[in-house]
């Protein structure tokens, strides 16, 4: 196995380029060979299917295998014209948009039904599944990933309690899943002959999971479609999809306990029903926006609050592309992102240690109190390191890394 010939830091030490600095070797990889791109799944465009689109864009051969596949029409044209996918037997299951996250404990079978072999080079895009799928041992795999499968391991027990999944006899069988998920994660996690992490704190999980090392690779942003805007508005705004994990509960909670600031939430959920009950009279739900709408809340706001743990964290880096701070739970990808008040000559915004209202009040005041400190231009610029061109030089280059390793092999 390749895996066996070179240690993953031998890999990362030998062919890690710089980002800033262009390709060493210039047309060294053949962008318009059979390439297989494999990501779990896809319900909607969000941070993960940003990602798989622009490495589409990369690799015009490129095919895209995926366990479910439910984007729109007119996502498809946008950000996919002329790709070809494949979904698994299951995507025809009917109403399976409805379940298809509770069918996890079957996807590893699935994702190892796709046969990829026949393809000159395989990148998996994966959050949970996709870096299993079965390649060649003389087949080049770049595998990018978003996260270890959060609720397979360290998230494992919040995710049980959200589910109100005890010792019963439902979340015994859970469990017993899980354990089943994590065996299958383990054996698969050194398919890939090398890693990309899109943050410092996955690149830290990976290590501590699978034992292996990763380069680091920010996701893509459209910095340059995003306005700087220097004159803000009097509300703060949160935008996610309203998930138990992304904690808008706690920022709600919070912004309670400030009735003369104003929040407006952004996004959807399964929560939305819950959240919108929760909330006083000095916080509004915008739902879903669209795009420019959404480009312009974010632009408008005095700051962006978000109090989860993200991987990385898209909607944050967008936010500072159009000028405004952050006010954020310092771990997770925050911490890459946000350049803190206090520890940079150009701070972008606030950390907070602990997810507690208290906590993040007191960094909503230390905003105010600094927020001369914080400028829109400043934002700005620190949102430069994730753009579009920086992630594909990347990509080139690592893929570029690998193709070059089987060849030395």
């Amino acid at each position: 196995m390749l895996h066996e010939r070179s240690s993953d830091l031998a890999i990362a030490a030998k062919f890690a380029v710089p980002i800033e600095k262009p390709p060493t070797a210039p047309g060294s990889v053949d962008r318009y060979a059979r390439t297989a791109v494999v990501h779990d799944w896809c319900p909607n465009f969000r941070g993960g299917e940003r990602v798989l689109a622009q490495i589409c864009k990369q690799f015009p051969n490129a095919e895209v295998f995926t366990l479910f596949d439910f984007l729109p029409a007119d996502v498809k044209e946008q950000y996919f014209r002329d790709v070809e996918f494949h979904t698994s037997a299951a995507n025809r299951i009917p109403m399976v948009r409805k379940f298809y996250r509770s069918l996890f404990f079957f996807c590893p079978f699935l994702i190892e039904q796709f046969d990829v072999t026949g393809y000159d080079a395989v990148i998996s895009s994966s959050a949970a599944f996709s870096r299993g799928v079965i390649t060649r041992p003389d087949q080049p795999h770049l595998c990018y990933v978003h996260s270890p499968v959060r609720y397979a391991w360290d998230e494992q027990f919040s995710y049980l309690q959200q589910g109100r999944l005890g010792f019963g006899p439902k979340g015994i069988l859970y469990r017993y899943m899980l354990h089943r998920l994590r065996t299958w994660d383990t054996r698969t996690a050194h398919g890939p002959d090398l890693m990309l992490a899109n943050s410092n704190y996955v690149r830290s999980r990976i290590q501590h999971i699978y034992g292996r090392d990763a380069r680091v690779v920010f996701p893509p942003v459209c910095v340059g479609e995003l306005p700087c805007v220097e004159d803000k508005d009097d509300y703060y705004v949160s935008a996610s999809f309203l998930a138990p994990y992304k904690r808008t509960d706690l920022v709600i909670r919070a912004f309670n306990e400030m009735p003369s600031r104003r929040l407006v939430v952004v996004g959807e959920g399964q929560q939305s029903a819950s959240l919108r009950s929760l909330a006083g009279p000095n916080i509004s739900f915008s739902g879903f926006l669209p795009r420019q709408e959404y480009v312009e809340t974010l632009a408008r706001a005095k700051a962006m609050v978000f109090a989860g743990c993200e991987d990385f964290g898209i909607a944050l880096a967008e936010a500072q592309a159009c000028g405004t701070p952050l006010i954020a739970f310092g771990r997770g990808g925050a911490v890459d992102i946000v350049r803190r008040l206090g520890s940079s000559a150009e701070p972008t915004g606030v950390l907070f240690k602990a997810q507690t209202i208290e906590s993040l009040k007191a960094a909503v005041v230390r905003f105010e109190e600094n927020s001369h400190a914080i400028t829109p231009s400043a934002c700005t610029a620190n949102a430069a390191r994730f753009s579009e061109e920086n992630f594909d030089r990347a990509i080139l280059e690592s893929i570029g890394a690998v193709q070059s390793l089987h060849d030395i092999i």
